[in-house]
């Protein structure tokens, strides 16, 4: 065999031994259809409340609270079936069981609880021209729950509201979809009112 022929040989061998180091693409997230903005009025016969929410939304009664019926029929869910979202709305009359401070300390509680996970918290006060006063608080970072509110009429009703995505926590990959339902969800808070 001729010295070149065996030289080629060798160098096709080793060049089918050659392999290149491949870098894999960046993880993508898929891409989001957002609906179009349209409101339709709150009604549900067990709550003295209204307000608007958007038609791509759902409500839905909620029925179990710990193996138990809910301590009033006006507990409910604000399902967004685009996102897997809920807003989860608990309804009590002052008074009953909870004092309105035991109500507010509870609300400002159950935002503290994210705290283990929370970047930061912010809290906004809520003042409706139709006596309706609250917080918001916007929670930044990997916690459960990015967005809670509580409003009240300070004598007689009080109503709590947590947004959950039903999907593990990553602010960054759910961060458009927050944005679009926060939106939403100050909407429902500035038509808010008691009936």
């Amino acid at each position: 065999m001729r010295p070149a022929a065996f030289i080629a040989i060798i160098c096709l061998l080793l060049s089918a031994c050659y392999r290149p180091e491949y870098t894999p693409r960046p993880r993508a997230y898929p891409k989001v259809e957002y609906p179009q903005k349209a409101w339709q009025n709150f009604q549900l016969s067990s709550c003295d409340l209204s307000f608007e929410y958007p038609v791509y939304a759902v409500v839905q009664r909620d029925s179990f609270f710990f193996d138990e019926a809910p301590p009033h029929p006006c507990w409910f869910n604000i399902y967004f079936p685009d996102f897997d979202a809920k807003i989860h709305c608990s309804y009590y009359q002052v008074g009953r069981p909870k004092s309105m401070d035991r109500l507010k300390q509870d609300a400002f509680e159950m935002v503290d609880w994210h705290n283990k996970r929370a970047n930061f918290i912010e809290e906004k006060g809520v003042r409706l021209p139709n006596g309706v006063t609250g917080f918001v608080f916007n929670i930044e970072g990997p916690a459960a729950s990015p967005f809670q509110f509580y409003l009240t009429d300070s004598t007689r009703h009080f109503l709590r509201g947590a947004l959950y995505f039903n999907t593990s926590v990553n602010p960054d990959s759910i961060a458009p979809v927050f944005d679009f339902v926060r939106q939403d969800i100050m909407h429902m808070i500035e038509t808010f009112q008691w009936k």
